[in-house]
C-alpha cells in the first residue's frame, strides 16, 4: 500500500509544475465554475494517458523523428496562440452572478486534450520521467504491478485536476469582477507566452537543425 501512495504522489508531482493546462483551468473556472475547469484538466489527463500508453508500447522512438517533433511544436504554437488570445477576449465578459450556459462540456474537455496532446514539453517529460520509471520498475515487477502502480500515477493525476478545478472555480466566489478580469487575462498571457516559446522552437528545428 506504501508504494501505492507513492505512485500517486508521484502522479501529483508530475500533474503540479505550473503550464498550459493548469492556466487554462484556472482560465475555464473562472468563467464557468468548477465541472469546465475539471474537464479541462480531465481532457489533459486523457492525453497523460496515451502518452504513458506510448512509452509501454514503445512510441518513443518515432516521437524523436524531426518532422515529428516539428509539427507538434508548430501544432502546440497554434493551438496556445488561438486559446490564449480567446482568454484574453472573453476576460471582460465574466459574469459573477450567473455561470456560462453557453459553453459545451464537450468544448472543454477538449480545450484542455489538445493543449495538453499538442504540448511537446508533455511528450518530453512523459518520456523522460514516466519512461525511467517504468524502466526501474520493470527490474522489480511484474507487468501486473506494473499496470497497478501506473494506475496509482493516473490517481495522482485526477487528485491534482479536482484540487485545480476547485481552486480555480473558487476564485469567482471571493473576488471581484475586476480581479477576476485580469486572472483571466494573464491566463492568456501565459499561454500565449508558451505558444511563442512552441513556435521559436519549432523555428529551430526547421531551419537550423
Amino acid at each position: 500500500m506504501g508504494i501505492f501512495l507513492g505512485y500517486v504522489f508521484l502522479g501529483l508531482t508530475l500533474a503540479a509544475p505550473i503550464g498550459p493546462v493548469n492556466a487554462a483551468q484556472l482560465d475555464k473556472g473562472i468563467k464557468n465554475g468548477f465541472l469546465h475547469a475539471w474537464l479541462v484538466g480531465f481532457g489533459a489527463m486523457i492525453a497523460d494517458i496515451l502518452y504513458m500508453i506510448a512509452v509501454f508500447w514503445g512510441v518513443v522512438q518515432f516521437l524523436e523523428i524531426p518532422i515529428v517533433k516539428t509539427f507538434l511544436w508548430s501544432f502546440g504554437f497554434f493551438v496556445l496562440i488561438y486559446t490564449g488570445f480567446e482568454s484574453i477576449q472573453s476576460a471582460g465578459k465574466i459574469e459573477l452572478t450567473t455561470r456560462n450556459k453557453s459553453e459545451s462540456a464537450i468544448k472543454s474537455f477538449l480545450y484542455g486534450f489538445f493543449i495538453s496532446i499538442s504540448n511537446p514539453l508533455t511528450i518530453l517529460f512523459w518520456l523522460g520521467i514516466f519512461g525511467s520509471v517504468l524502466a526501474k520498475t520493470a527490474t522489480q515487477y511484474d507487468q501486473l504491478h506494473l499496470l497497478t502502480y501506473s494506475s496509482a500515477i493516473i490517481v495522482g493525476l485526477l487528485i491534482w485536476d479536482v484540487t485545480m478545478a476547485g481552486i480555480a472555480s473558487s476564485f469567482r466566489r471571493f473576488l471581484s469582477g475586476k480581479i477576476l478580469a485580469g486572472i483571466s487575462i494573464f491566463s492568456g498571457i501565459s499561454l500565449i507566452g508558451f505558444g511563442i516559446y512552441f513556435g521559436y522552437e519549432a523555428v529551430l528545428l526547421l531551419f537550423f537543425q
